[in-house]
């Protein structure tokens, strides 16, 4: 589904991902740890396609990001640490916009958005403007916007920061279920607890370079996620 082959991102003398290969198969949740400035959001930016990077290969979905970066933009959705939305739409116009550039029938929308906004209790807001919500009401909104298109690889960054605890359990809920349907999930955090009950595979990240990668039990073995992260880091 994601294939990071040698990814290296310089900005300037400074390199910020060095050399990273990861692989994301479908069905997978794959989480992403280290401290900031570890390289997790130049990693994420870069497999989006918002972001150059000077050597590598990304594929998404068997397609190049560098070739083909339309065809795989379409495959995928990306949720970053601050989702930056269009503040002058209201709710509604916004989730409507994102389903038409993807080209999603009026039905499937409408159903789609129905359901995620009475999940997330978002439905007697999404008449207001953008600019009026909360950092938590804009979080579920991108989600909302995230899923609209079914893509098969959803990307987010620190996607809990923001969120009451009903709204984070739906996420972790949604995130199953899309990888149990066949889709993959790449996220970054910070919440080490969240990250090793809901995780089949995570990577630690240090400097730019990775320095653990496996399923759970392989990383962890009989300690915490948070004891090997600190372990790693010192």
């Amino acid at each position: 589904m994601l294939k990071i082959e040698h990814l290296t991102k310089r900005y300037g003398d400074k390199t910020a991902v060095d050399d990273l290969s990861l692989h994301i198969q479908p069905g997978e949740i794959y989480g992403f740890i280290g401290h900031n400035g570890a390289g997790k959001t130049t990693t994420l930016k870069s497999c989006a396609g918002i972001l150059q990077f000077d050597e590598g290969e990304i594929m998404i979905n068997g397609s190049s990001i560098k070739k083909d970066p339309i065809k795989c933009k379409k495959d995928l959705a990306y949720i970053p640490d601050n989702p930056d939305l269009y503040e002058y739409m209201s709710g509604i116009r916004y989730l409507n916009f994102i389903a038409d550039i993807f080209e999603i029938p009026a039905d499937i929308r409408q159903e789609k958005i129905r359901r995620y906004a009475d999940l997330f209790e978002l439905t007697n807001d999404l008449a207001q403007p953008v600019a009026a919500y909360s950092h938590g009401m804009k979080q579920k909104l991108a989600v909302i916007s995230a899923w609209i298109h079914s893509p098969k690889l959803i990307m987010m960054d620190e996607p809990f920061v923001g969120l009451d605890p009903k709204a984070s359990h739906l996420l972790k809920e949604m995130m199953r279920e899309h990888c149990d349907a066949g889709g993959a999930i790449f996220f970054s955090t910070h919440v080490l607890e969240v990250a090793e009950k809901l995780c089949d595979k995570v990577a630690i990240i240090k400097q730019g370079r990775l320095i653990r990668t496996g399923s759970m039990e392989e990383v962890k073995g009989d300690d915490s996620l948070e004891e090997v992260f600190l372990e790693l880091e010192d």
